[in-house]
């Protein structure tokens, strides 16, 4: 009954085929499909501890909240991806509150955070694997981190540019001064303001609700000063 989810865990988990059948059955008995909107909120901190996430189709974003009440994005998830921080309670590492949101409307396969901690007891390839995705993911942070502790802001916005045209493939970016203030911890003033500076250096041109790239040399060679 279960031989679909575990058909589809299989291409998430490469320790997949090394556990026992019993326990293959046991994570696709107990996992579900769940559908979350683009908006949404998908998790809400170290009290939430909702369980591990295999994102099926779509964009998640993970973020914190800085000391000043902004946001501050710390990686995006896509197709194929796995979201740990939503069962924050798994991790004794995880010591600081992280939400999820969808960035576009996402499907994913829910496993409960219980049954994947009694996994993760069980079977030492699980564990290692697990243990090997979160560091990858704190590893993340720290670059994000780094990048807001060394970089200035216009050379942090000329890189989220640049990663925006490669992930949409257009240079015609569907993007609020807000959403983008919210992914490099600023405020939305302070972002147009560098925007419109952008804009009057020919790197960019300003619509209501869009940014077009017109200067993408000029974008790469700012993202790259140090």
């Amino acid at each position: 009954m279960n031989e679909p989810m575990k058909k589809q865990m299989a291409l998430f988990f490469p320790f997949w085929e090394g556990l026992s059948s019993q326990w293959q059955e046991q994570l696709a008995g107990n996992a579900s499909i769940r559908h979350y909107p683009k908006g949404s909120v998908i998790h809400q901190g170290r009290q939430d501890c909702l369980g591990i996430l295999l994102i099926l189709s779509g964009q998640i974003r993970a973020y914190i909240n800085t000391e000043e009440g902004r946001e501050l994005t710390l990686y995006r998830l896509f197709d194929g991806d796995i979201c740990l921080f939503t069962a924050s309670c798994v991790f004794n590492s995880i010591q600081f509150d992280i939400f999820v949101t969808p960035v576009q409307d996402v499907s994913v396969i829910h496993i409960p955070a219980d049954v994947y901690r009694s996994c993760l007891e069980e079977n030492a390839r699980a564990a290692l694997y697990t243990n090997e995705l979160m560091a990858s993911r704190f590893s993340e942070v720290m670059w994000v981190l780094e990048q807001v502790l060394s970089k200035k802001l216009d050379e942090r916005l000329a890189a989220l540019l640049l990663e925006e045209e490669y992930l949409s493939g257009s240079t015609d970016l569907a993007l609020t001064h807000e959403q983008i203030a919210n992914h490099l911890g600023s405020a939305r003033e302070v972002i147009s303001r560098m925007l419109k500076y952008f804009q009057s250096e020919g790197l960019v041109r300003l619509s209501r609700g869009h940014v077009h790239l017109t200067d993408l040399a000029g974008l790469t060679a700012l993202a790259a000063e140090k």
